[in-house]
């Protein structure tokens, strides 16, 4: 077997062209219990996730979850599944060519914009191998975590390294950490806030706004990432943006797997806590997410809803808002445009094509 993959075919004298490649996470291709076993496979493998020795972790994995989860977790695709496929796949296509809009409106149509996930498809590298088709000799990748953790964002840097181990004729590449505290991406959370309470009515005494990120093992913190003081920065620099006091916000952590302990406090008990100590009214936004997917659509809309709910004590737990992702709005894709055309930099002066190099190729001898 070849060691690297066969390259595009190369026109001499055209120009360099320039790609983005939009990451995230992942999603099954169906809500069913098959697509499940192969996208968990996939997803609970990698040892950026699940840093378990590797003989004792395929034993559980395979013996144990792979026999039990699937179809348990397809019976959550399915309360969320909509008519164009998952969630979070329509958001992000949907991010990918509004952002490949924006460039273009703003100069740059030449562009190339491709979306894939880390997990399950469009792959990293079959995206990848379409941008470089496309001529493009430089790529930006642009994970869609605004807060940076080695089991997401790094995670996205190891299948472009892999990809670039098969491939010949390397791009320059260029990859953008995180955004966690970017000021657009900070003013369009708190504009979907504002517009929330125009709706609704503004958080009155007692009242709460949790800000809930996706949660990570605790030796994680100890470990050294930073995601655990990301997601608070995040929170803060919000609640600062909204001009709310420290009392009428929390952070919380969701979605937790196994048994050991993850970063808190723990969103489901916190509003459980909440419900049963009087609190009224919580409103639910998840910054750590560009797109509505699984973890929110279902985790926190309906199940979080239900416990703050049904736990309530002593006119707690009447009223639960969950506020939506920041998916297609018109401030979020600004922010993300400007995000990238800060990593694209010099990127974005290309030189035009010089024909006589197609000429003086070709009296070199090469075949195009």
């Amino acid at each position: 077997m070849a060691r690297y993959q066969p390259e595009p075919a190369h026109l001499h004298g055209s120009p360099v062209r320039t790609g983005i490649l939009y990451v995230n996470l992942g999603t099954p291709d169906a809500p069913t219990a098959s697509a499940l076993r192969r996208y968990l496979k996939e997803f609970l493998w990698d040892p950026r996730v699940v840093e378990i020795p590797r003989p004792i972790w395929w034993l559980i994995l395979n013996g144990i979850i792979l026999n039990t989860r699937p179809a348990k977790s397809a019976a959550k695709y399915a309360t969320v599944w909509e008519a164009d496929g998952s969630p979070l796949a329509v958001h992000t296509e949907k991010q990918a060519k509004l952002l490949r809009g924006a460039l273009g409106a703003a100069g740059y149509p030449d562009i190339e914009v491709a979306w894939a996930m880390r997990y399950g498809n469009p792959s990293i590298a079959s995206k990848l191998d379409q941008l470089k088709a496309a001529g493009c000799g430089r790529i930006l990748i642009l994970p869609a975590y605004p807060q940076y953790a080695a089991s997401t964002t790094a995670s996205v840097g190891d299948m472009v390294s892999a990809w670039a181990q098969r491939t010949r004729n390397v791009p320059e590449l260029r990859f953008v950490r995180n955004y966690h505290d970017h000021p657009g991406y900070i003013a369009a959370l708190a504009a979907s806030v504002r517009e929330h309470w125009m709706h609704h009515g503004h958080l009155e005494a007692g009242d709460q706004l949790i800000m809930s990120f996706h949660g990570l093992p605790k030796f994680s913190l100890d470990k050294g990432d930073p995601y655990f003081c990301e997601c608070h920065k995040t929170g803060r620099l919000l609640a600062e943006a909204l001009g709310l006091s420290k009392d009428q916000y929390q952070v919380t952590f969701q979605s937790r797997f196994g048994r050991a302990e993850w970063l808190q406090p723990y969103t489901q008990p916190t509003l459980e806590a909440l419900a049963r100590s009087g609190t009224r009214r919580v409103d639910v936004i998840c910054p750590g997410f560009t797109a509505d997917c699984l973890e929110t659509l279902e985790e926190i809309a309906l199940e979080c809803k239900e416990a703050f709910l049904t736990h309530g004590q002593n006119e707690g737990g009447k009223v639960f808002h969950y506020l939506p992702c920041v998916n297609e709005r018109a401030d979020w894709i600004a922010a993300l445009t400007e995000i990238a055309r800060n990593h694209l930099g010099n990127w974005l002066q290309s030189p035009p094509a010089d024909p006589a190099t197609a000429e003086r190729a070709k009296a070199l001898g090469a075949r195009q």
